[in-house]
């Protein structure tokens, strides 16, 4: 299956892309099986199982659920009208969905979070149902948001082929990063070239850099409405809004003429922490490869474009096409999921993916470019997901300046040298993948264990 640069970077909401963008469009998917269906539903209920459970609440999954079943999507989600919805689904207890008739649905009764059983596929689980008048089930399917915003049914998982796509015939169909590195040294193509001639079998060519520009305008308003907005994230831990003072100070001092030591890690950090605390309140995002990790990508590009002489904004397309080639080749062969291999999977992905668009943008060679995708992965090997109540606020935000912080110091290592090394890309994301699947399950996005347990949650 390939994995385009729009399924790498999809535009949703906050604040989990497997927690709240993943389980609203399962429950999109469900409305569409039901619309299909031959049997005419009277009620609708809903499971959430693992993680979902755990950590629902604190990345708002049950939201995501009742409106997706309303017939809310990322893409069409506003703030306004989602408060309104559901405040109507409250009172009323159903649900009114395009296409089909107003459904039962209390929130209170019918939206379950099951904290005893995890089902087999993913940690991140849940069942949707339709009954009928009676209170029978006439239909239920098993959906798992595996990260970054993908679903698949159980079927799909066992399948074989976890993504389950179809498409025409890619012209360069690496699987994992010596197949990218072989294909590049014979084409004498750049990673980003390369994943452009894949993308035009999908689309035309002002279509792809309409979109490019798109995911680019939407993670620079991103960082924009973080830097301007103060006051206190939503969730009962009281954190406080910071980027827009850190960046106050950070301007106040450049009038100045202040140079203190190592201020450009804090223009990386405050741009990586603006996103990620817009993800925390809700906001509009782009995943990147994940809503938990959105603010090193653009945190990156934004220093780049800002702090380094010579950055050409026509560039950023060509990052972004490098930075998805390495998240779908470590998607493909480990995991984006929290809930799956910890946070390595997400801010480590991300700064991998970060990383090796950079080194690409400062004229790097495909080696130079693997090369800072696997130092930045490397340094994040074994990092748990222990979210403080669940929220993504404690320690992620803070965790996306620090990734970013290491996106630069990879590429720059890597563009030190020339491209030989002696860890693989591939060995470090299949180390990895190892190590998720050996981690104890509280350290991956339950809130079981780690910080989540050792600092107070009120």
């Amino acid at each position: 299956m390939y994995l385009s640069v729009f399924d790498i970077f999809k535009i949703g909401i906050g604040p989990s892309s497997s927690h709240t963008m993943g389980p609203m469009v399962a429950a999109a998917r469900f409305l569409d099986l039901l619309r299909a269906s031959p049997f005419r539903a009277h009620g609708l209920r809903a499971t959430l199982h693992g993680s979902l459970a755990f950590t629902g609440v604190g990345h708002a999954t049950d939201r995501a659920v009742i409106l997706g079943l309303d017939g809310v999507s990322p893409e069409t989600y506003d703030a306004n009208a989602a408060e309104a919805a559901l405040a109507r689904i409250r009172t009323e207890n159903r649900v009114v969905p395009e296409r089909l008739d107003p459904l039962a649905f209390d929130p209170a009764r019918d939206l379950v979070f099951d904290y005893d059983r995890a089902l087999p596929g993913h940690a991140n689980g849940m069942v949707l149902s339709a009954t009928d008048a009676q209170g029978d089930v006439i239909l239920t399917e098993t959906y798992y948001s595996i990260g970054g915003g993908f679903v698949r049914t159980a079927a799909e998982l066992a399948s074989g082929d976890p993504e389950n796509g179809a498409g025409a015939p890619v012209p360069y169909p690496f699987r994992n990063a010596a197949e990218m590195l072989d294909m590049a040294a014979r084409s004498g193509l750049t990673i980003a070239q390369m994943k452009r001639q894949n993308e035009l079998t999908r689309r035309s060519p002002p279509a792809l850099d309409d979109g490019l520009a798109a995911i680019w305008t939407a993670m620079c308003d991103c960082i924009d409405r973080g830097l301007a907005t103060d006051g206190t994230l939503p969730g009962g831990l009281n954190i406080r809004r910071r980027a827009h003072a850190i960046h106050q100070a950070l301007i106040a001092e450049r009038g100045l003429n202040l140079t203190p030591p190592h201020t450009i890690n804090d223009w990386m950090s405050v741009y990586a922490m603006a996103v990620n605390e817009e993800n925390a309140a809700g906001g509009r995002v782009v995943t990147a490869p994940t809503n938990g990790a959105a603010g090193v990508v653009p945190a990156t590009i934004r220093y780049w474009l800002d702090h380094v002489p010579g950055a050409q904004p026509s560039k950023v397309g060509d990052l972004l096409l490098t930075a998805a080639a390495i998240g779908s080749i470590i998607k493909r062969n480990a995991s984006i999921s929290g809930a799956e291999c910890g946070c390595q999977a997400e801010v480590g992905s991300a700064a991998a993916m970060a990383a090796a668009g950079l080194a690409a943008v400062m004229g790097g060679s495909p080696g130079q470019v693997e090369n800072a995708a696997e130092i930045a992965l490397e340094h994040h090997l074994g990092m748990t997901c222990d979210p403080v109540k669940g929220l993504v606020q404690v320690p992620c935000i803070e965790r996306n300046g620090l990734g970013a912080i290491k996106a630069v110091s990879a590429a720059s290592l890597a563009l030190r040298g020339d491209g030989d090394h002696f860890v693989p890309l591939d060995a470090c994301i299949e180390t990895m993948r190892q190590t998720g699947r050996d981690m104890s399950e509280k350290y991956k996005e339950t809130a079981l264990g780690g910080l989540a347990v050792n600092v107070p949650n009120c």
